[in-house]
Formats: structure tokens, sequence, C-alpha cells
């Protein structure tokens, strides 16, 4: 990110933040009540200013997509305990390892989109992950492999980790705030793949679809891959017999199996036909 040219004569920020430095040691100079506001990481971190971190979040990932050009993205939510085929072997369960093929149609799929943003010059149709293992790093790998960029959106947790190294490192972010994360996942969204996972691909899960539900985000294409899995683990008839969901409910998913299946949905996808 660089400074964009400066409309009015006052000096920048950042030349302020280095003449701070040279500044004569004192007891005056030394005390924290001297340091200049947005250079104070104590005072940044502070209880208070919770409401300004979360802004620069929110804030900080738009500017560098903005920046790059992005204009609509492709979000794929999936396990990261999903392994790649020629890795099955490692899986702690049989279960997980026969999963590999969703690592397989990930990558196929994310390789297929990327291709079809380069006609749009990489802004449309962009490549989103978690930024992590499994079904992220196969998304983020296909889209590599296809020549284009890909994004990815992680976030600090307990355990060490890194970003996959498919990720395009410029468009590599890193998140404190679940809140700001999501919304990021959903702000450029054209459309939503969900593959077999866990608690996380839940909660991304029924959180986009709560949003579609209720209007208060517009409908997309939302793709679950994997019927059998997905008939598994979530009755939905079950939901909308009981009253809890109305029967149309059911009509806001649909059901793929290959990656050629879900690209060819995308792009027959008419919004107003879903008005």
């Amino acid at each position: 990110m660089e400074d964009e040219p400066r409309a009015h004569p006052f000096p920048p920020s950042r030349a302020d933040a280095i003449s701070a430095q040279k500044t004569p040691d004192t007891p005056q100079t030394r005390a924290p009540a001297y340091r200049l506001a947005f250079a104070d990481m104590d005072f940044l971190l502070r209880e208070e200013l919770r409401p300004v971190r979360l802004q620069l979040e929110l804030l900080k990932p738009q500017m560098v997509m903005d920046e790059r050009g992005i204009e609509s993205t492709v979000v794929m939510f999936g396990g990261a305990r999903i392994p790649a085929p020629d890795h099955k072997t490692e899986a702690r369960t049989e279960a997980l390892a026969e999963m590999s093929r969703y690592y397989d149609e990930a990558y196929r799929f994310a390789r297929l989109m990327t291709e079809r943003s380069s006609a749009s010059y990489g802004r449309n149709f962009v490549i989103c992950t978690g930024g992590g293992p499994g079904v992220m790093e196969a998304g983020n790998r296909g889209a590599m492999d296809a020549g284009g960029q890909s994004i990815g959106l992680g976030i600090v947790l307990p355990h060490e980790q890194a970003p996959n190294p498919y990720v395009t490192p410029d468009l590599s972010f890193n998140f404190h705030y679940f809140a700001i994360r999501k919304m990021h996942f959903l702000l450029r969204a054209r459309a939503i793949t969900i593959f077999p996972g866990g608690f996380g691909t839940l909660d991304e899960m029924f959180e986009t679809l709560t949003l579609i539900q209720t209007g208060r985000m517009k409908r997309v294409p939302f793709l679950l891959f994997g019927r059998e899995f997905w008939d598994s683990v979530i009755n939905w008839r079950a939901l909308a017999d009981a009253g809890t969901i109305s029967p149309e409910d059911l009509d806001l998913l649909r059901y793929v199996e290959t990656a050629e299946e879900a690209v060819e949905i995308i792009d027959a996808y008419d919004p107003d036909a879903c008005i």
C-alpha cells in the first residue's frame, strides 16, 4: 500500500513518526504520554480502543483489495483436515482419507474459475479461502496453477500456523476478529461453495444462509459439494417439515458433485430470476 498524493500542506504522519524517534532522550520524552497516539502500540491495544481496531481490520483488507482491482470473489469454505490425495494415508480416520477426493474437486473448481477470471483481467470471480490447509489450500493452489491470484483470509489461532504457500502474498490477510473476517468473505462474494468440513465450515455455512434467508445479503449461487456427506450431517427436510424454516428456504442451496457442475451453475446463474 502506497501513500496517496497529498492534497494538503501538512506534514505526513509517516514523517512525523520518524522524527519522533529522533527526539532527545529526557524523562518527558520517555513517558508513554508523549508517544504519538497512532504509533503507540500499548495505546492502540487498550480495551477502550476496540472500536478503532475493528474499523482498522475492516478497512485494511478493503483498501488492499480495492488497490488490486478486485471486484468480485468466489468463496470456498471447507475442512482444513481434508488431505491432498497424495497424503490421504496420513488422515486420522478412514472417512477423512476418502474425502481427499474433495481436495481434488476444490483444486479443479478453483482452477476452472480462475481461468474464467482471467477474461476480466483477474478482477472478477477471484478465489477467496480462509488461507489454511485442506480445502483452502486446494483452492489457492488451483488458482495459482491457473496463473491467477487468490485471497487468503487467515485468523490468529492459539496453535502456531502460517498461510498455505499458494495464497497470493499481497492478498494474504491475518485477522483478530472473526466477525470482520466473515464480513470480508461475503462483501465481494458472487458465489459461495461449501465443501465437507467441521465446526468452522458449519458456522460459515449457516451464517451465510441466514443472511441470504433474511434478505440481509443478496442471493448468490450457494453450492454444497457432496450430497452424501451433507445429507448425513444435516436433515434439511426435517427443518422444513417442523416449520422452523420455510419449504422455499430449501431452494437457497444446491448440491453438486463435481467442479464442472459447479462452474456450469455459476455461469448460468441469473440473479433476476431469484427476485
